[in-house]
């Protein structure tokens, strides 16, 4: 190595830390449409599982879609020697609350938690909501099976699980079912609730609602297009915040935009098969899920699901009308898809946890200068640091240079003016940290 001229030896180390980690085509592997269909199908069979239904039954209603759940994760702990924590959080909701809440009900979440070796306290967390409902949102009796909206998202979860629970993790991976969602994404302000109270350090959460359909009701079939809601910036920037972004930019450059992009560059690099496509959206048009308490809560949060949505088959009476059958069934999930988006979920997981934690603070500088001055707060574990750079116009990360394991670095030759820049750690088998937009500027 002594004879490897320095440039030569610095884009050697830059091309290590760009290769891929083998192990992460090995949980795309291991995830199971089969499992997935046996676990949607015993969902289904629950009948309904409306936030509001019998919660005494063995065989209908949230109550026994619950307890299923929280079995299936003691299960998978008992599988790999007691390494998930699995508990009931839940918050009791008084009638009158809102519309929807027709009677006292208590909101019960699963929560499976997988420990962090390194960073017990440092959470990832993928999610899916237990519960379903039909055309009127307050009828809690009839059949609501619930199939793609959300037994997909639920079962999906549950596979993540099965799949990760057999690596070890320098971060933890909270493993949930949310519910709630339809009433008024209850179970997600309950946890969120839960996770300010406990000091929880989260760098976000994957909500999965609704990953099984193909077939849009605009009659565009893919098997390979997923959409990734997140919303711009924090609900709870400053108003100093605020107006540093008019002068300094960073208008779609919040944390959980950041988490978006994560998501999407893993994927491409090691599903490329498949075609995310970040919506600069919270959700979808005048819509909500389960990830927006986490972002009201300040936390990271993005909405991860199918790209060509079919609403005779969300929130219907289960009926057929002019031809058309309407309803949530078995028969419209796509259990491959499910299986592909699961992979997506999981490896993004694991790539997080394997990763160092993000630098707290990101400073930059140049100002009528022709370079890019950086400077970051340093993480323990991080192996070096990447400074990625793109054209304020583009929705990707596009440019980077690892930098080695220093505090600070200079682009030169590249203006400030024309780009948007960010930093992210980089761990000791090349994972990453979400990339950080800078929160402070220096002259």
């Amino acid at each position: 190595m002594r004879n490897i001229p320095l440039a030569a030896l610095l884009f050697f180390i830059s091309l290590s830390y760009a290769q891929t980690d083998t192990r992460l085509y090995d949980i795309i592997n291991s995830v199971s449409a089969d499992r997935i269909k046996s676990d949607v199908t015993t969902l289904v069979n629950f009948g309904t599982r409306h936030t509001l239904s019998d919660t005494v039954s063995q065989t209908t209603g949230i109550g026994a879609a619950r307890r299923w759940i929280k079995s299936e994760f003691d299960k998978i702990s008992s599988n790999c020697g007691d390494c998930l924590e699995v508990f009931y959080q839940k918050d009791l909701i008084k009638k009158g609350d809102n519309a929807r809440i027709v009677k006292d009900v208590e909101v019960v979440n699963v929560v499976a938690i997988q420990r962090g070796t390194k960073y017990p306290n440092r959470f990832i967390i993928m999610s899916g909501d237990i519960d379903s409902r039909v055309s009127d949102p307050t009828n809690y009796t009839s059949d609501s099976p619930g199939a793609n909206d959300n037994a997909s998202g639920m079962a999906g979860t549950i596979e993540a699980s099965r799949v990760l629970s057999k690596y070890k993790f320098e971060s933890s991976i909270i493993y949930v079912g949310l519910s709630g969602e339809e009433q008024g994404l209850y179970g997600g302000k309950g946890l969120a609730a839960h996770a300010k109270e406990k000091g929880w350090d989260i760098v976000g959460i994957l909500n999965n609602d609704m990953i099984g359909n193909i077939t849009g009701v605009d009659g565009v079939v893919s098997n390979r297009d997923f959409r990734i809601f997140s919303e711009p910036v924090p609900p709870t920037e400053t108003e100093e915040e605020r107006r540093a972004r008019r002068f300094y930019g960073g208008e779609v450059d919040g944390i959980s935009r950041q988490l978006a992009r994560y998501v999407y560059k893993t994927t491409k690099t090691y599903m490329p098969e498949m075609n995310p496509m970040m919506i600069y959206r919270l959700d979808r048009f005048g819509r909500g899920g389960h990830h927006r308490p986490f972002n009201d809560a300040g936390y990271a949060g993005i909405r991860i699901m199918e790209a060509h949505e079919n609403y005779t088959q969300q929130h219907q009476d289960i009926r057929t009308e002019n031809g058309i059958a309407y309803g949530d069934v078995l028969e419209h999930v796509n259990f491959e898809y499910a299986k592909k988006l699961t992979a997506v979920n999981a490896i993004n997981l694991a790539s997080i946890a394997w990763g160092p934690p993000s630098p707290e603070t990101v400073e930059i500088g140049g100002i009528v200068e022709p370079s890019a001055k950086l400077r970051w707060s340093k993480v323990d574990g991080a192996k070096g640091y990447k400074i990625y750079w793109r054209d304020t116009t583009s929705p990707t990360w596009d440019n980077y240079r690892y930098v080695g394991d220093v505090g600070e670095h200079t682009l030169q030759g590249i203006v400030l003016d024309n780009y948007f820049f960010g930093v992210a750690a980089v761990g000791k088998d090349g994972h990453e940290s979400p990339v950080v937009f800078p929160n402070k500027v220096f002259r």
